[in-house]
């Protein structure tokens, strides 16, 4: 008896230790806050002024702060424990933080960041990577991640932190909220950590666009004023080509939505790299910059480059001192910054500072006053949480080129979460001038719902990947093929034309355009079996009957030539060039 109640003993206390233990890991896999707060505070606005003067206009509304602005009273931690050993309260909150209060919001704490703010991932060996609940198992993004993620888990209205390199628009986009990048020195950075400072500028993530919109209006203390369309919506089609995942699963909605809102004619497309290689000529010049092969691959990657070089020498010139006076337990990366022997000088330095200027005057002649650029906010999905392509170059190369465009230039960015694919949050940038923030949030305000709705109709259709028809990523693929033959660039409107044709194979469009195409390469036979698969499909294209004719000229097949040269007069007795020809080869053999 002794014996048996001794096993239930035994057997109840292995149960509760289960308990105990499940319970452990429960708490660490699922934290109520999602590990998004490493603080928290409350800081109440004024009393609401009596009736009938308007409440004021963040009324009802909470919100968080990242770790980097001053709270009086608390120490700013940045993200280390040494940092906030060695350093005293504030005496004064952050003039952004105090405006915001006045403006009737709730703080009700401050949230976690990257180690100094350092670093895109969210990850912090001090406080642990808060979870993303947008992606479970997949990182947040940096550097202010709890700022995106106590918006995307709904703990708070809005939150505040601060973009330099992407710290707010990575995590927004990799936690599927939106995420706004202020254009550079619009808003005050009066009690806030210095991180890069010709790079730092105020960002928020909200769900709500129209709560985006009230919150950056009082942050920039601006008057109302009648919203403005936008008479240019410009894609930059050759960004959208660093994706991972199917550009059209972006660019299609923003399409449809443009043509709804505010008709085709708005439409534009751009290679954006070729006009930047254009009109920044200083990028020449730094050049000199590059020091991998992946560098000198394109215009984005030495972008990327040249923002990173610029980061790490401000980053180090701001926290330096203190890093050599206090010697700090810090992530491998940025101690290994401060004793790397590599050392930009001042000329460099100078390079860079006058090739922002040339961005920003760039990008500013583009848009001018009424002009959005569309861009993907990343090219790759969030990494899984200690993945190794986090340290990897290649990796964050490519997540830099894009988020370069705004950083490098100071313009302002508001990105758009559009959905999922393969269960990551996916998400497409607009961008507008350098001082355009009213008009790019009143922008994405009117185009918000719609982008919804073309997501909503995008997943109903056939494609059970969520991808567009065949039929109209084919059209998509044409269009930029066109665009390609139109800058004489044949072999890379031969492989637009080519996708086109494996997606949709029954148009005699496709093959005609492709002829032409390998008619200026000088790849005659491929040029008539492309124009006779045309045919094929449809026996009244003029413009396959004429290039034909052309390819088999040239291949000394003058008797086919004629007769295809005619028919095309039969179908088109107008046609110049139909005529022309079958005069010329006519004469040839009088």
């Amino acid at each position: 008896m002794a014996s048996s109640s001794a096993n239930i003993w035994v057997m109840l206390g292995l149960g509760l230790a289960g308990i105990l233990l499940m319970t452990r890991k429960l708490k660490k896999t699922i934290r109520e806050d999602f590990g998004a707060f490493v603080q928290r505070l409350q800081l109440l606005p004024p009393p609401q002024p009596a009736p009938p003067k308007a409440p004021y206009p963040l009324t009802a509304l909470t919100f968080a702060v990242s770790d980097l602005f001053d709270i009086e009273g608390f120490v700013t931690g940045f993200g280390n424990p040494d940092w906030a050993r060695t350093h005293e309260a504030a005496s004064r909150t952050a003039s952004v933080v105090s405006t915001l209060v006045d403006g009737g919001a709730s703080c009700v704490g401050r949230t976690t960041i990257d180690e100094m703010a350092y670093s895109v991932s969210g990850q912090n060996k001090h406080y642990d990577t808060p979870s993303n609940p947008g992606a479970p198992g997949r990182v947040p993004g940096g550097s202010c991640s709890g700022a995106a993620v106590c918006v995307a888990s709904n703990l708070v209205d809005f939150s505040v932190g601060v973009d330099a390199v992407g710290g707010i628009r990575v995590p927004s986009g990799f936690c599927g909220v939106i995420g706004f990048r202020a254009s550079h020195g619009a808003i005050s950075h009066s009690g806030i950590i210095p991180v890069s400072t010709s790079l730092d500028t105020i960002g928020c993530s909200a769900k709500d666009p129209s709560v985006l919109r009230r919150v950056v209006h009082v942050m920039m203390k601006l008057q109302f004023a009648t919203p403005r369309s936008p008479r240019q919506i410009i894609i930059a089609d050759d960004c959208f080509e660093l994706l991972k995942v199917p550009a059209d699963r972006l660019v299609q909605p923003v399409i449809k939505s443009t043509e709804k809102l505010f008709g085709r004619q708005v439409l534009k497309h751009e290679n954006l790299g070729k006009y930047l290689s254009s009109k920044v000529s200083s990028l020449l010049e730094l050049s000199a910059l590059q020091n991998n092969d992946q560098v000198k691959t394109s215009m984005f990657s030495l972008l990327a480059h040249v923002m990173q070089s610029l980061y790490r020498y401000e980053f180090k010139g701001n926290h330096g001192e203190w890093m050599n006076l206090v010697k700090p337990d810090v992530d491998a990366r940025i101690a290994a910054l401060f004793h790397e022997s590599v050392v930009i000088d001042e000329s460099e330095i100078q390079k860079m500072s006058r090739m922002r200027n040339e961005m920003r005057l760039a990008l500013n002649s583009l848009l001018k006053d009424d002009g959005v650029l569309v861009i993907p906010t990343f090219a790759d999905p969030p990494p899984k949480v200690g993945a190794k392509e986090l340290s990897s170059e290649i990796y964050l190369s490519r997540l830099y080129s894009l988020l370069s465009i705004a950083s490098l230039s100071g313009c302002c960015e508001v990105t758009v979460p559009l959905g999922y694919f393969n269960k990551c949050p996916l998400s497409v940038s607009f961008i507008a001038r350098h001082g355009g923030d009213r008009f790019l949030l009143d922008t994405v305000q009117t185009m918000y719902s719609s982008l919804q709705e073309q997501l909503d109709v995008l997943s109903k259709t056939k494609s059970t990947s969520n991808t567009l028809s065949r039929e109209s990523s084919a059209e998509i693929a044409k269009e930029k093929g066109n665009q390609a033959f139109k800058d004489k660039q044949w072999q890379k409107a031969i492989n637009f034309y080519t996708e086109a044709i494996k997606l949709y194979g029954s148009s005699p469009t496709y093959y005609s355009n492709r002829a032409a195409a390998y008619l200026e390469l000088g790849s005659f036979v491929q040029a008539e079996a492309d124009c006779t698969k045309a045919i094929n499909l449809d026996k009244k294209n003029v413009k396959a009957y004429l290039r034909r004719g052309t390819a088999r000229e040239m291949l000394g097949y003058y008797k086919e030539a004629t007769e295809d040269f005619r028919y095309a007069l039969v179908l088109e007795p107008t046609n110049k060039r139909a005529a022309v020809s079958v005069e010329r080869l006519k004469n040839l053999f009088q």
